[in-house]
């Protein structure tokens, strides 16, 4: 019993908070530029910034979009829409490593507020325009989350896509944390994360353990309609005995999740519209059956901030963003202000 909850604490802390991408590179070392092959930006503090471009060239694009990958992933990551869809709307997509992932640098100074800087540098160097589109996706969500606090007025609109919520957030309802058993685990894993890393890392590459992902195909964690894209798609490779055993590997998992379940230096849910005449350009996209991210809690922080359009899938778990004609619905509505009928949430009594 112990060794179960302990292995599901371990889980939780680099597996849980996302899934992004069929193809998943371990870190490289970046010092060692031969290994680079990804095109790079220098940033001002002199790390490097790799990045991969998707879409129509950006001096034809009508719509410029700056994608954000989540834990474990890498600009690699797909986003499903259609070339003709592409085409036809002028999107040109900018994919990029953030730090420490890929062919980018570590940050040894990382905060929230560096997810910003690195964004707008890299938007800046790539001459992509005064004003861009923001998409996150699972725990890179709180890059966007800063990008409306720091820089609302380079954004033209926001897509985040089963965002995680940090559960340190004030004004977030006890009667919907107090119990919630993913509030408990991340508490754990962070005082794990902060005070014995070495005992951690023994502990996801000891040889006690099945070296097989326990997170595979796991109902505690996924709903059947996410079970049945992991069967089609390669599961975690990143969070593999193997992978973790690689140094670089482990730190930039490790200071990507206390960064975003730690303190930030600002609580989202006191943000105010970024958008003049009350034009509502941010979107929040979550599955009912989230056994990730709650879908209540998510409804309360649209709730909070009424200026969030709120799109919920009634079957979804939290690979949302690989379902059949997601990503294209998402699509439409940051650039149209379309909205998918079959997304609409259905009236809930919101949590006092």
């Amino acid at each position: 019993m112990v060794r179960k909850t302990v292995r599901v604490l371990l889980v939780d802390l680099l597996g849980v908070a996302t899934y992004q991408a069929p193809k998943l590179p371990p870190p490289s070392r970046t010092n060692d530029v031969s290994s680079v092959t990804s095109p790079r930006i220098r940033l001002k503090d002199g790390r490097y910034l790799a990045y991969r471009e998707v879409g129509v060239p950006r001096e034809r694009a009508k719509h410029k979009i700056i994608v954000v990958h989540g834990l474990g992933s890498s600009k690699e990551m797909n986003f499903l829409a259609s070339q003709e869809l592409i085409d036809e709307m002028g999107i040109y997509l900018l994919h990029y490593d953030r730090a420490g992932y890929g062919d980018s640098d570590p940050n040894p100074k990382r905060s929230v507020k560096c997810e910003t800087t690195d964004i707008q540098e890299l938007a800046d160097q790539l001459e992509i325009g005064s004003k861009f589109y923001v998409i996150g996706v699972s725990m890179g969500s709180y890059a966007i989350w800063s990008c409306l606090k720091y820089i609302p007025h380079r954004l033209e609109g926001v897509a985040m896509i089963a965002p995680v919520i940090n559960y340190r957030w004030h004004s977030l309802p006890q009667s919907l944390i107090k119990e919630d058993y993913r509030r408990k685990l991340v508490k754990w894993s962070l005082r794990l994360a902060d005070f014995s890393p070495r005992l951690l890392h023994w502990w996801l590459t000891q040889k006690l353990l099945p070296s097989h992902s326990v997170l595979e195909h796991n109902p505690a964690f996924f709903n059947k309609r996410d079970i049945d894209i992991l069967k089609k798609i390669p599961g975690f490779p990143m969070l593999t005995k193997e992978k973790l055993k690689e140094k670089v590997v482990f730190d930039t998992l490790h200071d990507d999740f206390k960064l975003a379940f730690g303190k930030w230096e600002f609580n989202p849910l006191e943000l105010s519209n970024p958008f003049t005449q009350n034009r509502s350009s941010v979107h929040i996209w979550q599955g009912c059956e989230d056994k990730i991210v709650p879908s209540q809690l998510q409804r309360f922080v649209s709730g909070k901030l009424p200026w969030i359009r709120y799109h919920e899938v009634p079957d979804g778990g939290h690979l949302i963003l690989y379902y059949n004609g997601l990503c294209e619905s998402v699509l439409r509505a940051l650039l149209l202000g379309e909205e998918h009928l079959s997304y609409r949430p259905k009236p809930v009594i919101s949590a006092s």
